[in-house]
């Protein structure tokens, strides 16, 4: 009695997850866009980098506005030249960054 046991097509299919945040721009990324699209010279405050990123169809009443902007002075991709904290100021794009410098490890080597 050899039986053959054939699977369905549905179940051989691999399922395949979606990549989370690859559906579009993360919100420093939009914030980024929004800070330099003002002058070089300009600074953006809180309520038009809100303001910027309703108009791009983003939920502004979310607290990672906040976070974002915390995130992004500590990383010196922006800088606060007024007010203190995340939740109130003005910010510029910080044009005096300098690249990380590359960290040198210790080389492997491998024995034949």
């Amino acid at each position: 009695l050899a039986e053959t046991f054939t699977m369905s097509s549905a179940a051989t299919k691999r399922r395949t997850r979606s990549q989370p945040g690859t559906a579009g721009s993360t919100v420093s990324d939009l914030i980024m866009k929004a800070a330099s699209a003002a002058d070089a010279r300009a600074t953006v405050s809180l309520a038009s980098l809100k303001k910027a990123l309703k108009v791009g169809g983003y939920d502004v009443d979310r607290a990672r506005i906040s976070n974002a902007l915390k995130g992004l002075v500590a990383k010196k991709y922006l800088v606060q030249v007024k007010g203190t904290g995340a939740s109130s100021g003005s910010f510029k794009v910080n044009k005096n960054l300098s690249k990380p410098a590359r960290k040198k490890g210790a080389r492997k080597y491998m024995m034949q």
